[in-house]
């Protein structure tokens, strides 16, 4: 018997932009998500701050997501001072790896910095900077049958071990 899960499935996912153009040129003509939405507000709705703001959508093939907010300031969005840049990123999952390769020489071709293929043994991935600084991954599923199940029995104790390792080196500071 499956449990329904509360959660069903990401909406959007936001982040700040410095310039609603140039992310819709990224994300419409690069990465051909297709601008789908652009609202445009004076006052901030769920805290009742007055800031002028653009808030554009763009969809994804499941019909979520990835949105930004264009403050009008063309200030780049800060880094996480403590965070290292590879840590925090956003990865969007393509068919198969053809795509994952047309989309890395779409991006070369386009002057984008971008990894070569990284194999994490379930999936293989490359990296990249948005104009945002926000890090992408465009990755695709290569599991083995029985893996992701696999994976979810392990993952409560594998956590548990990184937890006691934690500890354990936090205690040798």
């Amino acid at each position: 018997m499956t449990h329904e899960r509360l959660i069903q499935k990401l909406f959007h996912f936001a982040y700040p932009c410095r310039d609603g153009e140039e992310t819709r040129h990224f994300y419409e003509d690069l990465l051909e998500l297709p601008l789908v939405n652009c609202m445009q507000a004076d006052v901030v709705p769920s805290t009742g701050e007055e800031k002028p703001y653009a808030h554009i959508f763009f969809e994804m093939g499941d019909g979520s997501y990835i949105a930004f907010f264009d403050l009008g300031e063309d200030q780049m969005p800060l880094p996480s001072p403590n965070t290292p840049a590879w840590v925090q990123h956003l990865a969007l999952e393509v068919g198969d790896i053809s795509k994952v390769l047309k989309l890395r020489d779409r991006l070369k071709s386009a002057n984008v910095q971008v990894t070569d293929i990284v194999d994490h043994g379930f999936i293989k991935s490359i990296y990249f900077f948005d104009p945002n600084g926000l890090r992408l991954e465009i990755t695709t599923r290569t599991e083995d049958p029985g893996y992701l199940e696999e994976a979810a029995s392990s993952a409560r104790p594998a956590l548990d071990a990184w937890t006691a390792k934690k500890a354990a080196l936090r205690s040798t500071r």
